[in-house]
């Protein structure tokens, strides 16, 4: 059933399956904690730029949430979801390595869980 928003997109999401929602709820977690420490950052120590890379990041996955909710090009958006994720796990290895923290560990083992759905859905459409 689809459902008009306020701003006037209509959501599509009849057609997600549960491997879809595993997928969204993976994006959200590691898009609202991207968002949380990007703010966190702007306003503490460690500088601004990392700060607004981590809010572009959790931007990145929260408005890839939207398209597949609003089913605008989804076989794109898992197509680039890889890259775009995959890329965080590199850069966060090189810049953390070899000092892990608990949460970041907990975030790529999220972000991994991630790219392998993302991969899924990209083969099935």
């Amino acid at each position: 059933m689809a459902t008009s928003t306020s701003t006037g997109g209509t959501l599509r999401t009849e057609s997600l399956s549960g491997l879809h929602w595993l997928g969204i709820a993976l994006a959200a977690i590691t898009g609202l904690l991207h968002l949380a420490l990007g703010v966190s950052f702007v306003s503490g120590s460690l500088g601004s730029g990392l700060g607004w890379a981590f809010i572009v990041a959790g931007v990145g996955f929260l408005g890839g949430i939207a398209a597949i909710l609003l089913d605008y090009r989804r076989r794109l958006v898992y197509l680039l979801g890889i890259p775009f994720t995959a890329g965080q796990i590199v850069i966060w290895y090189f810049v953390n390595a070899p000092d892990f923290s608990p949460p970041g560990i907990g975030d790529k083992i999220v972000q991994v869980l991630f790219v392998a759905v993302l991969i899924v859905l990209y083969r099935r459409s």
